[in-house]
């Protein structure tokens, strides 16, 4: 416990899933956490499941396609917690179509929730991590950001784009005690999950059980991927930057 006593985190895409578990563990191992999310209620009800079990959390609602939402957030950090050390993006969103389905609006959406979204957060925080002599960035790409995947273009895209900028990000701001890296999941039981599901109109159950056809003979939970979240930004990592860490029951293998 406490691997990450006294930090101050943000963690997009918070109010859910990945983001949720990320936030609620971070909380756990001492981290003051900014919950950052579209969704008010859900994003309110885990900052006060944090403080209820005795962390330290508060809302911002935020849409990360915005550069003003994105840097209200970092500000708020600042104002509210002293200062800025950790940042989790973990936003995201998937469209199941090939190119020719992918609508135009469709296509910039995911590009912008996606990719964008990691570039606008790296964008105001960097500079207040390197005034406070460096942080950890995480981002969230996809097994499907280093292999390709059948009908999910613009997603399979964004995650590669996501993978590449964590390392372009490394390299910048390594100077600067700042190290950035990226956790690629694997089919993990969310909502997003489930939602693919339905885009692709099949069953849920035979597609989660589709999603589990990998070595460990199971899909992911959002805790193991916090679990690797938190190693990224601890000092277990101190000398890790610009990887990419899979965390998907071996099913890239």
């Amino acid at each position: 416990m406490g691997a990450v006593d006294g930090k101050r985190a943000i963690v997009t895409g918070a109010a859910a899933g990945i983001g949720r578990a990320t936030a609620e563990l971070l909380a756990a191992e001492g981290a003051a956490v900014v919950v950052a999310d579209l969704d008010a209620a859900g994003g309110e009800a885990v900052a006060a499941g944090i403080r209820a079990n005795g962390g330290r959390a508060l809302f911002v609602r935020c849409d990360v396609t915005s550069s003003a939402d994105c840097r209200r957030v970092v500000e708020t950090a600042v104002a509210e917690l002293g200062g800025l050390d950790i940042l989790c993006n973990v936003a995201g969103i998937i469209r199941r179509a090939d190119v020719v389905e992918t609508t135009e609006a469709e296509w910039a959406r995911v590009m912008a929730v996606n990719v964008t979204s990691v570039f606008l957060m790296g964008k105001h925080a960097a500079p207040v991590m390197a005034a406070g002599g460096g942080g950890a960035i995480v981002n969230t790409g996809s097994g499907w950001g280093l292999k390709g995947g059948d009908r999910a273009a613009s997603y399979c895209a964004s995650k590669g784009a996501v993978v590449n900028l964590t390392r372009a990000m490394a390299i910048d701001h390594g100077p600067q005690n700042i190290r950035v890296n990226c956790v690629c999941p694997g089919d993990t039981d969310t909502g997003m999950l489930r939602d693919e599901a339905r885009q692709l109109g099949e069953s849920e159950a035979a597609f989660l059980a589709g999603a589990a056809a990998r070595p460990l003979h199971r899909i992911g939970t959002p805790a193991d991927t916090a679990r690797a979240m938190l190693y990224l930004v601890s000092e277990a990592s101190a000398w890790v930057t610009g990887t990419t860490l899979v965390v998907d029951g071996g099913g890239l293998a």
